[in-house]
């Protein structure tokens, strides 16, 4: 509103007065009524209390003049006071003044909700003379007397029982009292619950006639208001024809896919570029919903976008990385999306969606995430990623103790092809190698290419018996290698230094290092062996003493 000039907010203000005026009036209406509604509805309830411990009073007094039993006249006393302090609160309403505290209290003594206490004070006060309410409290009015009657009598029995067992025939007239009593009482009850019967409906009916009025006012003013915005509408399509048009020519000129809807998400343009993105021409897309043509999912977690109905419902989004999955070929690709709403006058009127495609780029962060974890080579992880599994592995220990394994494998013949084949050789060697040892292995079980001629192998969830028979297959299957390179056969063995770890303050120096020594010591008995660290072991735990020490 801040944005328009006066001369419109004027225009704008004799449109909409009359809407305003009679949305008012029917909101006043609509809270006036629920309110009496609300009222009625507690003096309802509180009849059903007030019967209901007339009745229970009856019933239970009945049984202590049958019996004589205490339990049932104390039974009696508390249901009695439901009607009596409901009496109470009405004689408080009916003094000049009134007093409204007494009646207050009255009316929480007949157990009525707190909340509807005031609601009944106020529909007493203001609404005495209506018709059925007037007759519903002099129904109320005319049991006063049958109560007095009632509560005497109970005290007269209690009188009479109290002291002693009675006269049964005296306990005989009692209850023919009690239920004389009681049926001048019912007709009364039944009275009051039919007056407010009726009030409440014909309440009901009234405000149902009252609001069908202003709907139909609310209708004519509304197809008025329309046919008004109509004539508005023309005018102004006659002058966004010429911008549109050279709005597409710009649009049409982009490298960029676009595509605009309006304000429902359906679309109105889409550029070539974008005919080509989405594999849909605009002819097929006209007059569709976006979503059909555009079914984003959030990277990452493959969850449907937001971006469209957010943008749609008015908030412009930064560039946003998405998976565009609906296409012809059924072929999803990376895209980044920037939603910007159209606003008319405060308005969303629609929404402009700029589509990048990042497939080629993609591929190229894909790349690079890949060999900074992996080596190039033989395709298996490299040290930076075995590191940062095994800090997993011994992280994982602090929440679920388990027994894994590393190993740390030594070719022992690698400098040879080297040397004497060269680099090309010894780069052919590492991938049959690596090949062999990933065929002697889990499917879970990770191995790494540390650098040289050195790998690394964790077995997670590994007994020692079952790793140190993984770490024998492996020495075996690297002494079967029959490497051949220009007619000449070379014999390829390896040494693996074994440790088990399963102690969560283990640091991930302390298992390399061990590992590492145990290999060492593998390669000094021989090599082509398999060295198992054992705690027992006084030289060679002394040997990885000293490492660490030398490390730290």
């Amino acid at each position: 509103m801040n944005s328009l000039t006066p001369s419109t907010k004027l225009r704008l203000l004799r449109v909409l007065w009359p809407l305003i005026v009679v949305v008012a009036i029917q909101a006043v209406l609509a809270a006036f009524s629920l309110c009496i509604l609300s009222s009625v509805r507690a003096y309802v309830g509180g009849e059903g209390l007030w019967t209901k411990g007339q009745k229970d009073a009856v019933y239970f007094l009945d049984l202590y003049a049958t019996t004589g039993e205490e339990q049932y006249y104390q039974q009696y006393r508390s249901a009695i006071a439901v009607p009596l302090a409901d009496r109470t609160a009405r004689l408080a309403l009916e003094q000049h003044p009134p007093d409204l505290e007494a009646a207050r209290a009255g009316f929480l003594g007949g157990r009525i909700h707190p909340d509807d206490v005031d609601g009944l004070i106020w529909l007493f006060r203001d609404f005495a003379w209506f018709g059925p309410l007037q007759k519903a409290i002099q129904c109320w009015t005319a049991t006063d007397d049958l109560l007095e009657q009632l509560a005497g009598l109970g005290h007269k029995i209690h009188a009479d029982v109290s002291p002693a067992p009675g006269d049964p025939d005296r306990f005989r007239d009692y209850r023919r009292q009690i239920y004389d009593l009681n049926s001048r009482l019912t007709p009364q009850a039944v009275a009051f619950s039919n007056s407010l019967g009726a009030g409440s409906r014909f309440i009901t009916n009234l405000l149902t006639a009252v609001n069908f009025v202003i709907a139909v006012i609310l209708i004519l003013l509304a197809a008025w208001h329309m046919r008004r915005l109509l004539l508005q509408r023309l005018d102004s399509e006659k002058a966004l024809t010429l911008e549109k048009e050279r709005a597409v020519t710009t649009l049409a000129s982009l490298g960029e896919a676009v595509i605009s809807t309006d304000a429902r998400g359906w679309i109105d343009y889409a550029n070539p570029a974008a005919e080509a993105l989405t594999r849909c021409t605009f002819a097929e897309a006209r007059d569709k919903h976006i979503n059909t043509v555009l079914n984003l999912l959030d990277s990452g977690t493959n969850d449907p976008s937001q971006l469209i109905d957010t943008t749609l419902s008015g908030e412009a989004s930064q560039s946003r990385y998405v998976q565009l999955s609906a296409r012809r070929d059924k072929k999803p690709i990376a895209v980044s999306v920037v939603g910007s709403p159209i606003r008319v006058a405060e308005s969303v009127v629609g929404a402009v969606f700029v589509l990048h495609d990042r497939t080629d780029e993609e591929k190229f962060i894909a790349r690079l995430s890949w060999q900074a974890t992996h080596d190039e080579l033989t395709r298996l992880p490299n040290r930076r990623e075995f590191e940062r599994r095994l800090a997993e592995f011994l992280k994982s220990l602090e929440s679920r103790p388990d027994c894994h394994t590393l190993m740390f494998i030594d070719l022992d013949q690698f400098k040879i092809v080297n040397d004497t084949c060269g680099h090309i050789a010894g780069d052919k060697l590492l991938q049959e190698v690596a090949a062999t040892l990933r065929c002697q292995l889990r499917k879970n079980d990770l191995l790494a290419r540390l650098g040289g001629d050195e790998f690394a192998v964790i077995l997670e969830s590994c007994s020692s018996d079952s790793a140190a028979g993984t770490a024998e297959r492996l020495r075996q299957s690297v002494e079967k290698l029959n490497f051949i390179w220009n007619g000449r056969s070379f014999r390829v063995t390896a040494s693996i230094g074994v440790t088990h770890f399963d102690d969560a303050a283990l640091t991930m120096k302390q298992a390399l290092r061990t590992a590492d020594v145990a290999c060492y010591t593998a390669k000094e008995n021989g090599r082509n062996r398999v060295v198992i660290h054992d705690p027992s072991d006084t030289d060679l735990q002394a040997r990885v003493s000293a490492a660490i020490l030398e490390v730290a």
